[in-house]
């Protein structure tokens, strides 16, 4: 018997996860892809998985949130994060990827499957209920499709704005001044730093509070909804005269040998910046750098004028200039189960950061779970659901039906949320310590996705999720 064929709408992470999982399980897949036929206001490439707001996937250790779903993800051959392991680039504790390469390395892998049909055209609907089909148009989806996907639930979308950092040549900043550092010595010097006295931050941060914002295009008469995880670094300064230096400016655990000694601490206490900005590599030669935590909506003009004021950068040459724009997603508690299909649709799916899960990872779990669940239908078997006790399971309750049940989202009060540690569920025994307690939740995690692994070979009667690429 010949599987049905699952259509997948949406080739960013989610949906390339999807694809991938779809595809090595014998299911044919026809993946669309409205890109280079129509772009978006922050995609820049046609390539697939492209990473619009940072190359970063978050931290690597499996104590931290991101870490875990990770290795939950490095588990299953995840097609995503074994493409970012193969390109890393250097960031301390943190997986970052060279974006080229690592785009360019999707769009191969899923062009050249033989049960991978791509098609470039802009889906301007949803497909028939008798069709598989997974939601994986991401926070940029097109007006057309978001229009048809709000008259099919019912439940008007929502929104919030999001914006991307600068990049700049890696040659123009001026190494006299910038210094090589990773916080808290983790890792290696992965991390540009450019310090600020007192003086040059608070210039600095009132012409960033003075500079020309940019116009919100078709939707700047709305009131600005900004997510909390990726506010504009004007927005920050806002907030108070510190704000910026309590986070993304913040100069603690960073030390330049040519302060003296580290241990002295009334040198280290005197010599230590006022704030400091964080340039990471875009790729393995530093050619290119991102400004980290710089999401902007200034205008591109000011940009320049401004963040040249930053010592270091005073001849800073930009290869792309920060962005604004408006991701929405769906108010996923009322419309989908852990299983990622839609209450009123079985054979519908929503993946990926549509569903109201932020981060490059999160995005490529949910890929991963509906990919599986698409799998099964398509076969005429059960669908599952990842166990509570991992951090992919935890995430799909969250954003599904059963966390509605659970604590009662209210209307419009839903919002994005990251990998965290507060969504697992509590350990039989309470441990204080917050280190040990982390890797008993990552030890737990491990132990029942075995136990997952296991369940689904069995089902499958193939290895299908173990995959790995070359």
């Amino acid at each position: 018997m010949i599987d049905k064929e699952v259509t997948v709408i949406g080739a960013g992470l989610a949906g390339s996860e999807a694809a991938w999982q779809l595809a090595n399980s014998g299911v044919p897949v026809k993946l669309v892809e409205m890109r280079p036929f129509k772009s978006t206001p922050a995609h820049h490439t046609n390539e697939f998985g492209e990473l619009v707001c940072s190359n970063s996937f978050g931290a690597l250790s499996p104590d931290r949130a991101a870490g875990l779903l990770q290795k939950e993800l490095r588990i299953f051959n995840s097609l995503i994060v074994q493409t970012a392991d193969k390109f890393a680039v250097p960031a301390g504790g943190a997986l970052a990827v060279d974006r080229s390469k690592f785009s360019n390395a999707l769009t191969e892998i899923l062009s050249n499957h033989p049960l991978i049909q791509i098609k470039r055209i802009e889906q301007l609907d949803l497909p028939s209920k008798e069709n598989i089909t997974i939601l994986a148009t991401g926070p940029l989806t097109s007006d057309n499709l978001s229009h048809k996907i709000q008259v099919f639930t019912g439940v008007d979308e929502c929104h919030f704005f999001d914006a991307a950092s600068p990049i700049i040549y890696g040659d123009s900043i001026d190494h006299e001044i910038v210094f090589k550092a990773s916080r808290y010595d983790k890792g290696d010097p992965a991390y540009l730093n450019c310090p600020m006295n007192e003086n040059e931050y608070t210039n600095f941060r009132n012409e960033l509070i003075e500079g020309e914002q940019a116009n919100l295009k078709d939707f700047e008469k709305e009131s600005a909804n900004f997510f909390e995880g990726c506010l504009p670094i004007e927005e920050i300064a806002r907030r108070g005269i510190d704000t910026m230096r309590y986070g993304p400016l913040k100069s603690i655990g960073l030390w330049n040998p040519k302060w003296g000694n580290l241990f002295d601490r009334e040198n280290r206490l005197n010599k230590r910046p006022h704030a400091i900005v964080q340039l990471r590599k875009e790729d393995l030669k530093g050619k290119l750098l991102n400004m980290v935590g710089f999401q902007t909506n200034l205008k591109w003009s000011e940009q320049k004028r401004i963040f040249r004021t930053i010592p270091g950068l005073e001849k800073a040459e930009f290869v792309r200039f920060g962005v604004m724009h408006r991701n929405t997603f769906l108010e996923s508690p009322k419309l989908l189960l852990p299983t990622l299909q839609f209450i009123k649709r079985e054979n519908l799916f929503a993946a990926g950061q549509i569903t109201g899960t932020e981060g490059y990872a999160a995005a490529a779990a949910g890929g991963l779970l509906a990919g599986i669940n698409a799998s099964l239908i398509a076969k005429g078997k059960s669908v599952v659901t990842f166990p509570d006790e991992s951090m992919i399971g935890s995430l799909m309750n969250f954003i599904s039906n059963k966390n509605e049940i659970l604590s009662s989202h209210k209307k419009n009060k839903f919002q994005p949320m990251p990998a965290s540690f507060g969504l697992v569920p509590e350990l039989a025994t309470r441990i204080k310590d917050k280190r040990l307690r982390y890797n008993a939740y990552q030890q737990r995690s491990v132990d029942s996705l075995n136990n997952f692994k296991n369940k689904l070979e069995y089902i499958f009667n193939k290895d299908h999720t173990l995959l790995e690429i070359n």
